[in-house]
């Protein structure tokens, strides 16, 4: 793993929570994205060399939906840069973590990702991110 690549935090309201982060950080999202597989409308921050990741679902049934649902407002996960995820993955599941996406799949800004159960990594939803092209 080479870096933090992002935290991403899951809110109800996309907008209201642009306007806090942005008063927060002195400066504005810099990019929205829907994934429309995951059910979740995302909004960017970059803050040096990492990024803050806003989540808001877009329907009840998504995970971020549940999430918030089950324990609110708040930190969701945290996602480390990879070179090679597949490898990655092998390399994890062999040491005993357990992975709940073998394939990794397209997520938000222009990345592949593959998740870690939290129950594997101290209660903390890892997310493995490798730049697609």
């Amino acid at each position: 793993m080479n870096k933090i690549e992002h935290i991403g935090i899951a809110v109800k309201d996309l907008e209201k929570s642009n306007e806090i982060f942005a008063a927060l950080f002195g400066k504005p999202h810099y990019k929205t994205e829907e994934v429309e597989s995951e059910g979740v409308k995302t909004s960017f921050f970059q803050l040096g060399s990492n990024k803050v990741e806003l989540l808001e679902g877009t329907n009840e049934n998504s995970p971020i939906s549940k999430f918030i649902e089950k324990k609110g407002e708040g930190v969701h996960h945290i996602a480390f840069a990879v070179d090679d995820i597949l490898s990655e993955v092998t390399r994890l599941k062999e040491a005993g973590f357990v992975v709940l996406n073998e394939i990794p799949k397209k997520g938000a800004d222009n990345k592949l990702v593959v998740f870690l159960h939290p129950k594997s990594t101290n209660g903390v939803l890892i997310e493995l991110c490798q730049e697609i092209g």
